[in-house]
């Protein structure tokens, strides 16, 4: 029998003959689990959470952690939102799930209705899937079959170096960090890759883009539109970018922005596609989309790349299809999420995160050890100047510091970064910072 020890909190495994073992859920986690991007011989013991509410995650111990990436860039409106559990527990009571092939049902109905209403103007099909990595791979496979439903040999992706888009082949593909790719790469799709566009490169990165254009038959284009999450949030140039997409769009490759990690709000705007003239061909969302409750993506494309896919023949339709596709549970989450992110509430929230990770951007713009300051919307990035075999090294120590003074970030390699829930408190935002302050004096 399981019981929570009132004194230490711990969990306690309790025997039949009444004599007690203390055991931690940290402890049974290592008996069976193979956690993400974890190499488990290196790695101690995985905290186990066991609460979590608004800003703050709750671990066995009771100590608790402000959580300042929103657990992966999902939570943003904050851990267990009662707007949002609410609706979720209310539509388990009606319908929890169906197969969405054959069959429809409210909530992914009013979601497409919601969600159209604030994606650019161009998108208008919905296709569901599960988690990011699905969306990109779906958005790659709608690129690459439009061509071949129009009869053209267009057989090449292109994607900016340092990309990431997911770890399913497709997304693996496209995405530059080889670290996550390497026993996989001699199964990948070709893909030809463009350096981001910086301001200062933007006609040299439209000379290779070219050159790329004339030497293969590139069928679509995929971007982490102006922030490059796992490459340790890189930040690239809007008008580039622009450029960028309208020679593709002349060229007719297919454009597919991953917004994975950027869509509802980040950026300070809904999406990061926002802050562009061209509008992407096909928009990848997921994480946040369900305010980190339920896992759903969602992929979206304009009526042209639809068209391409409607036909008499059934091989010309796009086959691919997930069991929890459209689940009324997440497809709810989603539409309170979207109900959220258009209140005046969330919006002065986002307002007032923006401006203070400017005050703190000020701050840190005189501290010597501090290099490469950039923000967007909510997103706050720097890169903190130590020579480059010592990477793994101080982030390790990073992260320990962090944690230890109640703060959850996870620095990616020598960047630092802040990308907390729309709700946090300017206290616990002041906490945060606090606590980067205090890690430049130390490392």
């Amino acid at each position: 029998m399981l019981e929570i020890n009132k004194n230490t909190k711990k969990t306690t495994l309790s025997s039949d003959e009444g004599d007690k073992e203390r055991i931690t859920l940290s402890q049974r986690d290592q008996k069976h689990l193979w956690h993400p991007l974890t190499q488990h011989k290196l790695s101690g013991e995985m905290l186990a959470i066991v609460k979590a509410k608004g800003s703050v995650l709750y671990d066995e111990d009771g100590k608790e952690y402000i959580d300042g990436i929103a657990s992966w860039y999902t939570s943003m409106y904050g851990h267990c939102n009662p707007l949002i559990t609410e609706k979720v527990a209310a539509q388990m009571q009606k319908l929890d799930q169906v197969v969405f092939s054959g069959f429809t049902h409210k909530p992914a109905v009013e979601l497409s209705e919601a969600l159209i209403k604030i994606l650019p103007s161009n998108q208008q099909k919905l296709f569901f899937s599960d988690n990011g990595s699905t969306a990109t791979e779906i958005g790659i496979k709608m690129a690459l079959q439009y061509h071949h439903n129009l009869g053209n040999n267009r057989k090449v992706m292109l994607a900016f170096e340092e990309g990431f888009h997911g770890d399913t082949f497709g997304a693996m593909s496209v995405s530059g960090l080889s670290v996550y790719n390497g026993a996989f790469e001699e199964h990948f799709i070709k893909v030809v890759r463009i350096p981001v566009p910086n301001g200062k490169n933007t006609s040299g990165v439209l000379s290779i883009l070219k050159n790329l254009i004339i030497e293969n038959n590139i069928a679509g284009f995929i971007y982490e539109p102006l922030v490059q999450g796992a490459a340790g949030m890189k930040m690239h140039d809007a008008a580039g970018l622009n450029e960028i997409l309208n020679v593709c769009k002349e060229n007719k490759i297919i454009c597919v922005a991953d917004e994975v990690m950027t869509g509802f709000g980040k950026t300070g705007k809904h999406f990061a596609s926002d802050y562009l003239e061209t509008p992407p061909d096909i928009i990848c969302l997921s994480k946040a989309l369900t305010a980190g409750l339920l896992p759903m993506a969602i992929t979206s494309c304009s009526q042209q790349v639809y068209d391409a896919f409607y036909a008499d023949e059934i091989a010309k339709g796009l086959f691919h299809g997930h069991t929890y596709s459209a689940n009324p549970l997440a497809c709810v989450a989603a539409l309170a999420g979207i109900e959220l992110l258009n209140s005046e509430e969330i919006q002065q929230n986002i307002r007032r995160v923006i401006k203070s990770h400017q005050d703190y951007k000020t701050r840190l713009e005189k501290h010597p050890k501090v290099r490469n300051i950039r923000q967007l919307g909510v997103i706050l990035a720097f890169e903190l100047d130590v020579k480059m075999e010592r990477y793994g090294e101080v982030r390790n120590q990073l992260f320990k510091h962090f944690m230890d003074s109640g703060v959850f970030l996870r620095p990616l390699g020598n960047t630092i970064y802040i990308l907390a829930p729309f709700v946090i408190s300017s206290t616990e935002l002041e906490k945060i910072y606090e606590s980067i302050s205090a890690a430049l004096e130390k490392f």
